[in-house]
């Protein structure tokens, strides 16, 4: 679980499209920013490992979270040349039939088999301005599903909420940039500060949103500094001096308050916002603009144009996918030629998560294959099976 203005440059779609590069030398490149494209592929690939292995260190490898915030922003300021509330509803329209396709398979397993029974706030599938609810315990021990599985499919539906929640102030947020451009960014730092240390406490499903507006603010005003060419105006020397400053001093943060998990950021709100952000300036500093991918690179356009077309599909339905590996892995175990190989039963009783890591990629593109299109009737365009051309 983040549009053109001038001629010749491709409609995006906010979480799914990458627009054209940034300005250099008082022109703008026509054209797909591939780099960008990489990034929020690198992004969904890390998200699915992180989900699979859940390794804390992860975490601080590549802040997969702030980047596709940062990317979103980015993108969000290049389309509000046009009209906010034209670009709003784009945006909403491209974000809901996918949520919608998704809500109606999980709802009818947890309604229809599971027997939940939700109230009002089930409204929230439809337009999640908060995050729609689900049931913490659904299934049954021993079962085909495990009784978190309804928690663990819904893990990324915070990010949606919090999209949304970004996409309709960002009007406001890019006209107090304009205004008052490093205020407006390091103001989600001073807040994910208050929050982190006790100082201002929202409870409730308020206080989660509050909280996350706060740790990927600035990574999402980031994407404005990206766009408006605030990045490019400082002396180059500048960014690749103060980020790594930045991003120790999340480090020193998330060292003094270790979570369950140690450092997972995703535990330590001040930490991870000033991680993502440090990590996140020193990326779109760094912004090549590639219209094509080079050298070896060029080798995956195939499955990175395909990760941006079903950037919103891979990131709904990842999780269900790892889901279905353990059947899966079950299955494996009836094979007698798995069971009577030492070398294959090791395998699987040691590495279950290497298991699911191979697995939950065929079975994520029969998700894509299965449920993607829904991205193509949002954004309007004629439903493909597998976009890996774009």
């Amino acid at each position: 679980m983040s549009l053109s203005q001038s001629s010749g440059v491709p409609r995006s779609s906010g979480l799914t499209e990458s627009g054209s590069g940034p300005r250099h030398a008082g022109r703008t490149r026509p054209g797909r920013d591939r780099y960008l494209d990489l990034l929020r592929a690198l992004a969904l690939l890390r998200v699915v490992a992180y989900h699979t292995f859940g390794w804390a260190w992860l975490t601080l490898v590549f802040p997969s979270m702030g980047v596709m915030f940062a990317l979103a922003g980015s993108l969000m300021a290049h389309s509000l040349a046009r009209p906010a509330l034209q670009v709003i509803k784009s945006r909403v329209r491209r974000l809901l039939p996918p949520l919608w396709l998704f809500g109606a398979v999980a709802l009818t397993a947890l309604v229809a088999v599971q027997g939940w029974r939700p109230g009002l706030e089930v409204l929230r599938w439809l337009v999640p301005v908060g995050a729609p609810p689900y049931p913490e315990s659904a299934g049954s021990e021993g079962g085909l599903l495990e009784r978190s599985w309804a928690l663990q499919a819904a893990g990324p539906l915070w990010y949606l909420r919090a999209y949304l929640w970004f996409v309709l102030l960002s009007p406001v947020l890019l006209r107090a940039f304009r205004r008052l451009p490093w205020a407006t960014l390091l103001a989600p730092l001073a807040l994910t500060a208050l929050i982190d240390t006790g100082v201002l406490r929202i409870p409730g499903e308020t206080g989660e949103a509050v909280k996350d507006f706060a740790v990927y603010g600035s990574c999402w005003v980031l994407g404005f500094a990206h766009r408006e060419g605030l990045l490019r105006r400082l002396p180059g020397y500048v960014i690749p001096s103060l980020a790594p400053f930045v991003m120790a001093a999340g480090a020193w943060w998330a060292h003094g308050h270790l979570g369950p998990d140690g450092w997972d950021l995703n535990d330590i709100p001040l930490g991870q916002a000033l991680w993502s952000f440090g990590f996140c300036l020193l990326l779109l500093h760094f912004s090549p603009s590639w219209q094509r991918l080079p050298g070896v690179l060029g080798r995956f356009d195939p499955l990175i144009t395909l990760a941006n077309a079903r950037a919103v599909t891979i990131y709904l339905w990842h999780e269900i996918a790892l889901i279905a590996t353990v059947p899966l892995i079950d299955k494996l175990w009836q094979i007698d030629a798995v069971a009577d190989s030492p070398t294959l039963s090791s395998w699987l009783e040691q590495g279950d998560a290497a298991v699911m890591f191979v697995l939950v990629w065929p079975l994520l593109a029969l998700l894509v294959v299965a449920f993607g299109w829904a991205e193509d009737v949002a954004a309007r365009r004629k439903p493909r099976l597998f976009p890996v051309r774009g």
